[in-house]
């Protein structure tokens, strides 16, 4: 058969057409979404045949992966009130490197020192942070100078804007993981605990938040104080109820908070999920890294896999040798894995963990500085290369089976091959160069495409014969991803 006519059956012919295009002459052989789909098709939910990953309302399996910062849902800066982000050019930022997911950050503090965070950010700014979740009544000022929360008010204006802004993800074609509390703030922050709205002077109710802890607040992410909980229920039941008709919405109960946060973010968890069985839609819950600068304080990702969650983020940690950044361990499916480069780095990460963490069945997403309004040092075109390298996974993502696929370091000499053995198989050579694959199973020829990682150009290599092993030779310098397949 004719080269070019074989590549042209099996849906694999490129013509060294460049991903960045929209695939040129790539086809969507495998009958996957394209990027540029209008709009999610929700509610997710862990899909049946490989818990690796979502399903979504049609039962294809869903890759998740996007770019999220710290200020897209609460306004951070100088002022009070502070400078509002624009959305709807974020939203376009997205669109243009193809991602599917974000974080929406909530914030916990009304006041937020960057200088603290001086690794990060040059600034010593003292930033204001609005809205909150609750209304700014008074009467009496608060120790930041504003009206006193009514901690039995919920303000519009939060939840308006937060539908507003999951809505608008949606009809983008972006999955949005609402945060509903956030711990490292009260961590790491200083002074952090007397711009808590749960602080005794913050609130007209009067109620601490910490009473019988050490005046930082932590208390308030624990069971130890049955009025705080209370609060935080009917929290997570407004906020629940603000966005249930949404098919794009994924829930994360909060941000790094230590240790001591394990059995009530576990309660939340099942408390969220029991709220959501009454209502038409249910959407996935998610917990991530007990983050701690103090060890005895920090949790492991054990306490992860061992949670009532639906998807997790570790920290670097693993067993086995494995690392989350650097080498990550293949995804047994126990849990869905959003590999956060928050928890990994803070600031941090690479087109490197971005393909190993795609072919080990994770799904990356970036920790972005984004314009450097809130933290960052480098400027921020730097990290290109990290937010195209995620939007090149997605769109192969996009032309596979996932739900058939599970990591197989058994069949690719660099180990990292994410593979459906006999029918398709994404192979990621670290150093480019050659790399030897296990075709047994493949009873048939199977079409060859390289892809450089970064740049996403895609070139066809020479079709090859199955039924043992193959060694193969990448056509350009540096990392490479080699797809192999044949039709659906």
């Amino acid at each position: 058969m004719n080269r070019r006519l074989f590549l042209q059956q099996t849906g694999f012919w490129a013509a060294g057409a460049a991903w960045t295009s929209g695939w040129g002459l790539l086809p969507m052989a495998f009958g996957a979404e394209t990027s540029a789909r209008a709009a999610t098709a929700g509610p997710l939910r862990v899909h049946p045949q490989n818990g690796r990953y979502f399903a979504d309302a049609a039962g294809r399996a869903v890759y998740l992966t996007g770019a999220h910062t710290w200020n897209n849902l609460s306004d951070i800066g100088v002022g009070d009130p502070p400078a509002a982000l624009d959305f709807s050019g974020y939203l376009d930022f997205l669109q243009r490197h193809h991602h599917n997911f974000i974080r929406l950050w909530r914030w916990e503090v009304t006041r937020w020192d960057a200088g603290a965070t001086s690794q990060y950010t040059p600034k010593t700014d003292k930033y204001a942070v609005a809205p909150h979740p609750w209304k700014r009544t008074g009467p009496g000022s608060a120790l930041d100078g504003q009206p006193k929360f009514d901690l039995h008010q919920f303000d519009p204006a939060y939840f308006d804007r937060l539908r507003q802004r999951v809505r608008a993800a949606q009809d983008r074609g972006i999955y949005v993981g609402i945060m509903l509390f956030e711990g490292w703030g009260l961590q790491h922050l200083p002074e952090a605990w007397k711009s808590h709205p749960f602080h005794p002077s913050n609130n007209v109710q009067g109620l601490d938040g910490d009473a019988g802890g050490d005046g930082r607040g932590l208390l308030t992410h624990s069971l130890q104080l049955p009025a705080v909980t209370r609060l935080q229920e009917a929290y997570v039941r407004h906020l629940i109820d603000s966005v249930n008709d949404l098919d794009n919405v994924l829930y994360e109960i909060i941000n790094e908070s230590g240790a001591y946060s394990i059995e009530w973010q576990y309660h939340l968890i099942r408390f969220a999920k029991a709220h959501e069985q009454g209502k038409p839609q249910q959407h996935p819950v998610g917990m991530t890294f007990p983050y701690s600068r103090d060890a005895k304080q920090r949790g492991a990702n054990a306490l992860l896999f061992a949670s009532p969650a639906d998807w997790i983020s570790p920290n670097p940690d693993a067993p086995g040798g494995y690392n989350y950044r650097t080498n990550p361990p293949p995804a047994d499916g126990s849990k869905v894995i959003l590999s956060d480069t928050d928890h990994l780095w803070g600031i941090g990460g690479n087109p490197d963990w971005v393909w190993k963490s795609f072919v080990r069945g994770h799904h990356p997403i970036f920790m972005d500085p984004y314009d450097n309004r809130v933290l960052g040092k480098s400027a921020p075109e730097s990290w290109n290369p990290v937010r195209e390298s995620l939007g090149h996974t997605r769109r192969l993502a996009q032309r596979l089976d996932l739900a058939a696929m599970t990591p197989r370091e058994d069949l690719a000499s660099t180990g990292y091959c994410l593979a459906d053995p006999g029918r398709r198989y994404v192979v990621y050579l670290p150093e480019g160069g050659q790399v030897e694959i296990d075709l047994s199973a493949a009873t048939e020829p199977l079409a060859v495409e390289w892809i450089a990682p970064v740049a996403g150009t895609s070139h066809a290599g020479k079709p090859t014969a199955g039924a043992g092993k193959r060694s193969l030779q990448a056509p350009f310098r540096g990392p490479a991803v080699l797809l192999l397949g044949k039709p659906l």
